[in-house]
């Protein structure tokens, strides 16, 4: 099927069509994971350089975003590095946890309620600086990517800088597709570095049902007030 069909496809039977996408990609193919590693360039020691504007690397979709957060670098690195903390900004991920040093496996939501486990290993971890990961080749998802921490201008706070590099399911037909449903890693990490914005600077990641529960004890009060105001002016 060519990538057009497999496009056109998606967009008529939705979830159905990007969840048998899903299953190709990760069940797949029956090359090896270590044949298509060797087959594949790639990236540096310590993961995707400052090159995401290129899109693409050999196999690899590379995408880049950042946020600018009011606080210390030390303290969102710490935050991040504790992987157990990523869930609660990571919108896909379910469930993350460091299963011995520097190795990591990451449970990731897919259609149907099927998930996904990612094993990555950190190939460079400079505190207060920068996380670099790297799936292992027994991971069922192809992936690598890294987290950097500096200074902003101004004295306000710290840029975060999230570079990842994928490899699409069935290629570009696949990135395509992901796009199509909101779930592309671009649109995602945007997503994701609001929340973590949101969780470091607040405490909380606002939601639709928590913005209108403030908005209701806003209005109470403020309609608290104004009986405050007409009976005292009546007294």
């Amino acid at each position: 099927m060519t990538e057009r069909k497999v496009v056109a496809a998606a967009m008529t039977l939705g979830l159905g069509a990007l969840a048998g996408l899903a299953a190709y990609s990760y069940l797949g193919p029956s090359q090896s994971q270590s044949e298509r590693h060797a087959k594949t360039p790639r990236l540096t020691d310590d993961a995707p350089g400052r090159t995401a504007k290129q899109a693409r690397f050999g196999d690899y979709a590379v995408t880049g975003r950042s946020v600018t957060i009011n606080a210390p670098a030390e303290r969102i690195y710490s935050f991040w590095r504790d992987f157990a903390n990523l869930p609660r900004f990571m919108e896909n991920i379910q469930d993350a946890r460091e299963i011995e040093p520097g190795l990591s496996t990451w449970t990731i939501r897919a259609p149907l309620g099927q998930t996904v486990q990612v094993k990555s290993r950190i190939v460079n971890d400079r505190p207060g600086e920068q996380i670099a990961w790297r799936s292992t080749e027994d991971s069922q998802i192809q992936t690598e990517g890294k987290v950097l921490f500096r200074e902003a201008l101004g004295g306000r706070g710290t840029v975060v800088e999230a570079i990842i590099a994928y490899k699409p399911p069935m290629g570009l037909a696949g990135q395509a597709i992901a796009k199509l449903f909101q779930a592309e890693p671009s649109i995602q990490a945007r997503r994701d570095l609001k929340r973590l914005k949101m969780l470091i600077e607040t405490g909380e990641v606002a939601t639709n049902a928590n913005r209108r529960d403030k908005a209701d004890k806003f209005q109470q009060n403020q309609q608290a007030v104004q009986a405050d105001l007409a009976q005292t002016a009546t007294v």
